[in-house]
């Protein structure tokens, strides 16, 4: 699995609004900043995540981007469908569309685990969870394992 640069920048511009969520809306300026995000290209995620419903946008002197739901009820996998559509696909056609035969006939059930493992740990660790540092106990074990930090 790859997360994308876009991905990633969304994640991280959303959970500085976590943090940030008692001060009011934060302009895309501080938060290209604060997270060493490009600005214009942070400007497109932005947008593309008030159209998904992630972020509200305020304009005016007091204006920016605030999150438009509780951290808590945002999960990580949220954002990334908003900017990079479904987790897990294969050449761009997600797992179900796909069909395979002779000896690669068992790579379909084995794409489908791959998408529902990783479902399982982005859908469950929102922003909150990730903002505090209080990541769920089963994915801290699995970033615990001794083999999760070595490139093979």
């Amino acid at each position: 699995m790859r997360i994308s640069a876009r991905a990633d920048y969304a994640v991280r511009a959303a959970l500085q609004l976590a943090a940030s969520r008692d001060d009011g809306p934060m302009k895309a300026e501080a938060i290209a900043d604060a997270q060493d995000i490009p600005h214009k290209f942070l400007e497109s995620i932005l947008n593309d995540m008030r159209r998904g419903g992630v972020v509200l946008s305020q304009r005016g002197g007091n204006g920016g981007y605030r999150l438009a739901r509780p951290a808590e009820s945002i999960s990580i996998a949220d954002v990334i469908r908003v900017v990079d559509g479904p987790l897990v696909s294969v050449r761009g056609v997600r797992p179900p569309e796909l069909s395979y035969t002779g000896p690669a006939e068992s790579l379909l059930p084995l794409w489908i685990a791959l998408r529902s493992n990783v479902r399982e740990i982005l859908d469950g660790v929102s922003l909150a969870d990730v903002a505090a540092a209080r990541l769920p106990a089963e994915v801290s074990a699995l970033s615990d394992s001794p083999g999760a930090w070595v490139n093979p």
